[in-house]
């Protein structure tokens, strides 16, 4: 049996339709690492929270792994990517009501393949002079 995809994605999408639905202004808290792209002169201790309305944003796409858009920041325009492991929750502004998550850590980088970081590490670099 395969792995099935984590249910975040979807309650991300369901808390969002609801927001919209009642006319709230959904935003998402977001835990921001090294994959995430959102300007870094908004981050706070490490997090930053986005107000994701439609009218705030253009071509928003919740997807199962990340949640992409383009947004303004001080009148100038950045493509966001969140991957959905970093969303730490998704809520109304003008309530509070919303779902709250774990964070969930990066995905372990691999080595690479044994042979090849021995060669590395016995290869001494070295400089040509080329006339």
């Amino acid at each position: 049996m395969s792995e099935s995809v984590s249910t975040k994605p979807y309650m991300i999408r369901a808390i969002y339709e609801w927001c919209v639905d009642n006319g709230f202004t959904p935003h998402l808290v977001v835990m921001v690492d090294e994959e995430t792209r959102v300007p870094m002169g908004f981050v706070k201790e490490g997090e930053i929270v986005l107000n994701i309305n439609y009218t705030a944003i253009k071509n928003l796409q919740l997807e199962n792994d990340a949640i992409t858009f383009s947004a303004r920041f001080n009148g100038v325009s950045h493509n966001i990517y969140i991957p959905v492991r970093v969303v730490k929750g998704i809520f109304a502004r003008e309530n509070g009501q919303g779902m709250f998550f774990e964070a969930e850590a990066p995905p372990p980088i691999l080595p690479a393949p044994s042979g090849a970081s021995e060669t590395a590490a016995r290869k001494k670099p070295s400089l040509k002079l080329v006339r």
